[in-house]
């Protein structure tokens, strides 16, 4: 397995490592601050192709693979978690579903405005009362003649504020299980689709994330996207995928915390001689090094087995579970490094260590993807 990447993803990182310094980074403590990501920007990234990474060029896509696609998330992240979460929602969720499930007919309608940013696309699987437990589900869809009605509530859902468009998991068979859940296609503007107010996080302020209502929401019947019963499978898919964007966004966040952490020890003086040179801040650093490589190797690994149609579940899960935590610990030692200016808003560290803390939760927690890596090793 080679994990260099190829020229031609060598010049996309070069890219994307340019657009995120010149458009991302100075701005990203004001869209904290305000909680919100301007839609000039949304623009712009849909220019660069970072709206239709997976979509299929024939469709206005540029048509990568999950290798691609971490290496846009890690230069985004690197600035700003919430425009990187921003995009692993409309991308690996939301344009992800639709290319494992969605019908001919649907592609050429939802995909050139996905790809365009004319809509931003939003994913809704988890409600109030089941997280983890996603085949607990309660939201309904009941055909009646030539439409299904959805009724019931999602959580957390990211670009739900500003989607054009939504992929909503519904239970289809009330004694199904896993087997009775079913996903729809529900446009913005929809008749009994309530839009709720922006969740004031704790973290990835600038993406964000609302609450849904569907009450008694008429959606078409050909808005069935994939086959009846089978929503909770593709969304289980679909989520092996955004677990590999999800590392890849921790490996940004990480990154940037080091990288902020070693322009600082250079410059802060303390007991005559800069701290980089103490050998406890050495230890700190070389730590964080160490681990983004491992995690960038992981995700890389993970990235490289989807897009050679391997399985990669276990390989994703792995990744994400260690990029995640290891995320966090990074910024926390940044915070550290940095001393007292740590817990201030006056540099990047705090909002990455914020940022980085909903990696470790969303797309499965680290306790579910231990589940997942444990009954794997049982099964060898």
């Amino acid at each position: 397995m080679d994990f260099e990447l190829s020229d031609d993803l060598k010049a996309l990182q070069d890219m994307a490592r340019r657009f995120a310094a010149d458009h991302i980074a100075p701005h990203a403590r004001k869209w904290d601050r305000e909680a919100d990501i301007p839609r000039d920007l949304v623009a712009k990234l849909a220019e660069l192709g970072f709206l239709g990474i997976f979509i299929p060029t024939e469709y206005g896509g540029v048509g990568l693979g999950d290798l691609g696609a971490s290496v846009i998330m890690e230069e985004v992240a690197r600035h700003c978690g919430a425009t990187a979460l921003m995009l692993d929602a409309h991308n690996a969720l939301c344009s992800a579903h639709l290319i494992r499930a969605a019908n001919a007919e649907q592609k050429a309608k939802y995909f050139p405005k996905l790809a365009s940013g004319e809509y931003l696309g939003a994913w809704a699987l988890s409600e109030p009362g089941c997280g983890s437990d996603a085949a607990a589900l309660t939201t309904t869809a009941t055909l009646e003649a030539d439409s299904w009605i959805l009724n019931g509530a999602k959580q957390w859902i990211t670009n739900g504020h500003y989607a054009g468009v939504y992929v909503v998991m519904a239970r289809t068979k009330p004694d199904g299980g896993a087997k009775g859940i079913s996903a729809f296609i529900v446009e913005r503007g929809t008749p009994g689709l309530i839009i709720g107010p922006k969740e004031d996080k704790m973290g990835m302020r600038g993406s964000d994330t609302v609450g849904l209502t569907f009450d008694n929401c008429r959606v078409p019947k050909a808005n069935l996207c994939g086959k009846l019963g089978e929503g909770f499978i593709d969304a289980m898919k679909v989520l092996e995928r955004g677990r590999i964007t999800i590392s890849a966004m921790s490996v940004g966040l990480a990154r940037g915390a080091l990288e902020e952490s070693l322009s600082y020890s250079r410059q802060r003086v303390a007991f005559g001689k800069p701290i980089f040179e103490h050998q406890s801040i050495q230890f700190m650093l070389a730590d964080m090094a160490m681990e983004i490589d491992a995690g960038r190797l992981l995700t890389r690994k993970a990235g490289i087995l989807s897009d050679a149609g391997r399985p990669s579940n276990i390989e994703a899960s792995v990744a994400k579970l260690f990029t995640s935590e290891m995320a966090t610990r990074a910024c926390l030692n940044a915070i550290q490094i940095h001393g007292g200016n740590g817990y201030t808003k006056e540099v990047p560290v705090e909002r990455y260590m914020r940022d980085a803390k909903l990696c470790e939760i969303g797309e499965g927690s680290s306790q579910i993807q231990r589940m997942v890596i444990a009954r794997h090793m049982l099964e060898l």
